[in-house]
């Protein structure tokens, strides 16, 4: 029975942060993306995010995502410096035609800084990518 489940693996979706001028007060800000990089659109996509390390955990944040067109991107939430320091985690699950699809992202700890910088598609700006 086990073996005759398929489970998709997910491609060209993934979630970046990037660091971000905010524009009124002038503060470089660290934001959450899901980026869909796919040639069809996702339809009722879910978040739930969280961080931890050994002695310390986040509250768990959840975000909805009712269409994500294809080759387009979405913010998912503002990333307070001090969690940068603890691993975190994105789960995402999201339908693609009458597929339910889910995955993982995790950022390591302390991996998400300005050395870390590299081009994300679509968005035309730098961060830290987990594909």
């Amino acid at each position: 029975m086990k073996k005759d489940i398929q489970i998709p693996e997910v491609t060209d979706v993934y979630v970046a942060v990037v660091q971000e001028v905010h524009p009124e007060y002038k503060t470089e800000d660290w934001n959450a993306y899901i980026i869909n990089n796919k040639d069809a659109d996702l339809d009722t996509v879910l978040i739930v995010s969280r961080g931890y390390s050994e002695d310390k955990v986040t509250p768990v944040m959840r975000h909805t995502v009712k269409l994500l067109p294809a080759r387009s991107f979405a913010k998912i939430e503002f990333m307070q410096n001090d969690v940068l320091a603890l691993n975190n985690e994105f789960k995402v699950t999201f339908f693609e035609g009458n597929q339910m699809l889910d995955k993982t992202y995790l950022f390591r700890k302390n991996s998400i800084n300005t050395k870390a910088l590299q081009s994300i598609p679509l968005m035309n700006l730098k961060g830290v990518l987990v594909k």
